[in-house]
């Protein structure tokens, strides 16, 4: 018996499988908001009565484990008789009691000083644990606590540093020329970007938990800080105002990245959803491909607005003035060699350094063959002069007490949460790869106190780099030690290199950004949501045609926008649907999403699918419920439905409308002569409707599930319980 058992169950779960893979195509929400319809959804089991005879229940697996001799059968079997003696007992009645007698749930007051007292509790805990041990150690667990290198520098060896040197310096031979040509982006001198590409990443490798990500400039936060700040401050008028509001900015995004890591409101983040992100980011390099033009072509005026139509025009106009061609001839012809050099790169990877040494090998070229034939004489636009030196403090040029320190603090908020949005995506996506954690609030305070002490050394805002960190993880990095190689170098570069810079020109850095953009352009990642989520597909082409034809602001405002009005919908007009029995089994579905459920004549069983019942959706569920049951009623042309079960399971929280709602609901019904039940109500909702004395008006006809409903339906057996 014990050995056959098993099989049957594994045959019926098989079964089972296949039913539920055989499923019909979820409706979508569209059809949920337009039809009286719900969508796909896995159902419950709801009959744990059945359960108990069940083959495949834990009770049959522990039998067929524990009798596996002769003399523990008869043991076993006197212990089943026993057990199913005691679940007998336990009628529908009883368990109904189970569900209306339980203990008070805790109320809202006692939830939250629990959170504080676990709060305080973990922290207590840790500072109990840290006082027992020695001064010394309880400072260097202190310290490790906030500067992560202190743990696995423990276990750095040879080895790791030989991987993380070749690392550094390929990422710095991409890092180099990418930091001068988003300088330029951002609309300051070039030599910001190689600024921002010292300080920050040894920060970063200080006190960040991830092992692959390069720090430094990106192109998304190198458009978003002129796009916004250029509105307060000309940067072609006033280059040192400019300036200071751009390192305000970069403070108060430091400020605002701290905080959500220190009081964990990481969450804030997530409001910026990913297929709003993906079309941001999308619309986002479109704009700094055209932004480019004027590099590329060699154009002196160009329009500060960054949206198409404006950029089209201004390019327009200016191909009608004398310009160079010398220009966009040297910059295409680099810019073929950085994308094949790329490709290649892609398609055999021991070639990945090609595409990292690609953009400082065009500099270096361009750069000799401009000054070799003195092209800058000839129309070719040069960088010029480009500082040297170690990062200058910059602590004097923040404006705190400005009359636009309000609006910079806006900005800055903006910039925090689109540069945390990039580093955490690239960098969970690296560590994904190699199978680790990170801590998400020490990344917020990381990335918070490298942009902070950055403004004090004349950076700009930095972030996770997705194209510099596949080249870091490509070169066979080990730890963050490789940015630590790349800012050094980088500041080589920049005490001894920056005067053969001179004559670098800028067609070329408009080529280097150029060849970023494809990595900015998810074009799988689009016909994914599209395929999967329409609502989000939504949110992903609002933010794309936002950014490409408004601002790259108000870009950001409908793409939130629009990710709300879907929570939001979503909540106001939850789906229902309805359910019936899955022959064979104890499990109640959709009919819609399983045709071979079966219903049962005279029984109409609806669940709601919302957590919470309010002031907000109660009206429209109850509505839609009331007309589901007039439309089954005409349909059959006879008043056939006796009993409505409400299946609750999905419903956590319910306040005093949707109670209300519930009320009318059941007027509704006695009007006409139909009963009504609930099935599987949560903790919270059972003990609202016994305060509001609901139980009571439906006669106590509350189940534990909905196949114990059902049952006392048929045996005319339903129990009064009040």
């Amino acid at each position: 018996m014990a050995s056959s058992a098993p099989d049957k169950n594994n045959n019926n779960d098989h079964e089972t499988a296949i039913v539920g893979l055989n499923a019909t195509e979820s409706p979508g929400q569209w059809k949920d908001l337009m039809e009286p319809g719900g969508d796909a959804d896995h159902g419950d089991d709801d009959d744990d009565d059945h359960k108990k005879s069940s083959p495949g229940s834990p009770k049959h697996f522990k039998n067929s484990s524990i009798c596996s001799s002769t003399a523990t059968i008869e043991t076993c079997k006197a212990e089943d008789q026993v057990l199913d003696v005691v679940l007998e007992k336990n009628s529908p009645a009883d368990r109904s009691q189970w569900v209306l007698n339980a203990p008070e749930p805790p109320g809202l007051w006692h939830e939250i000083m629990d959170s504080v007292k676990e709060t305080i509790s973990s922290c207590g805990s840790k500072y109990s644990s840290l006082m027992d041990q020695p001064l010394n150690k309880r400072v260097f667990s202190v310290h490790q606590q906030i500067f992560p290198i202190l743990v696995w520098g423990r276990n750095y060896s040879a080895t790791k540093f030989k991987h993380d040197l070749m690392a550094g310096l390929t990422i710095a031979s991409l890092c180099i020329p990418q930091s001068i040509g988003y300088a330029t982006l951002a609309k300051l001198d070039p030599q910001y970007g190689l600024y921002t590409s010292v300080v920050p990443p040894l920060i970063y490798a200080l006190m960040g938990t991830s092992r692959d990500i390069a720090i430094g400039p990106v192109a998304v936060v190198s458009l978003l800080l002129p796009s916004m700040l250029q509105k307060l401050q000309d940067p072609g008028v006033d280059p040192i105002s400019y300036r200071k509001l751009v390192l305000t900015a970069t403070f108060f995004a430091g400020i605002f990245q701290s905080a959500f890591g220190l009081f964990r409101l990481g969450f804030l983040v997530d409001f910026l959803s990913h297929a709003a992100t993906v079309g941001f980011m999308a619309g986002a390099a479109i704009i700094i491909g055209l932004q480019q033009l004027k590099g590329l072509l060699g154009i002196s005026h160009f329009t500060n607005r960054t949206d198409i139509i404006s950029v089209m025009k201004a390019v327009w106009t200016s191909l009608h003035h004398p310009w160079s061609p010398y220009n966009s001839v040297l910059g295409c012809l680099f810019l073929c060699l950085i994308l094949i050099c790329r490709f290649v790169g892609k398609k055999n990877k021991k070639f990945f350094w090609l595409s990292a040494i690609a953009p400082l090998v065009s500099v270096i070229l361009s750069t000799l063959s401009v000054f070799l034939v003195r092209a800058d004489k000839h129309g070719v636009k040069i960088v010029k002069h480009i500082k040297g030196g170690l990062n200058p403090s910059s602590v004097h040029e923040l404006e705190l007490k400005g009359p636009f320190v309000g609006e910079v603090a806006k900005i800055g908020l903006i910039v925090a949460v689109v540069a945390l949005t990039e580093a955490i995506a690239v960098g969970r996506s690296f560590a994904a790869m190699k199978n680790y954690q990170l801590d998400g609030n020490k990344e917020m305070v990381a990335m918070g106190f490298m942009n902070i002490i950055g403004s004090f050394t004349s950076c700009y805002v930095a972030t996770g780099s997705f194209s510099r960190t596949a080249v870091n993880y490509s070169a066979g990095c080990e730890t963050l030690v490789s940015n630590i190689v790349m800012a050094i170098t980088v500041l080589a570069s920049l005490e001894l290199f920056t005067k053969l810079l001179y004559y670098t020109p800028t067609a070329i850095l408009a080529s280097i950004i150029l060849s970023a953009i494809p990595g900015l352009i998810n074009l799988n990642e689009i016909y994914h949501i599209w395929k999967v989520d329409k609502s989000d597909f939504l949110a992903c082409i609002g933010a794309f045609l936002g950014v490409l034809f408004a601002s790259v602001e108000i870009g950001l405002m409908v793409a939130v926008t629009i990710s709300f009005a879907k929570v939001v919908i979503i909540s106001i007009i939850p789906g229902t649907e309805t359910l019936g029995k899955l022959p064979g089994t104890d499990t109640f579905c959709d009919i819609e999403q399983y045709p071979m459920a079966i219903q049962f004549p005279g029984i109409m069983i609806i669940r709601v699918k919302s957590a919470l019942l309010c002031f907000a959706n109660a009206s429209f569920v109850r509505e839609r419920i009331v007309r589901w049951i007039s439309e089954e009623m005409k349909a059959n042309g006879k008043k056939d439905i006796g009993l409505l079960i409400l299946e609750m399971s999905n419903l956590m929280n319910i306040d005093t409308s949707g109670i209300a709602s519930l009320e009318n609901l059941h007027k509704n019904l006695i009007s006409q002569g139909i009963e009504l039940a609930i099935s599987n109500p949560r903790w919270q909702v059972i003990h609202k409707l016994k305060l509001a004395n609901f139980v009571s008006k439906i006669g106590g006809r509350v189940f534990l599930t909905v196949g114990e409903a059902v049952d006392a339906s048929f045996t005319s057996k339903i129990v009064t319980t009040c």
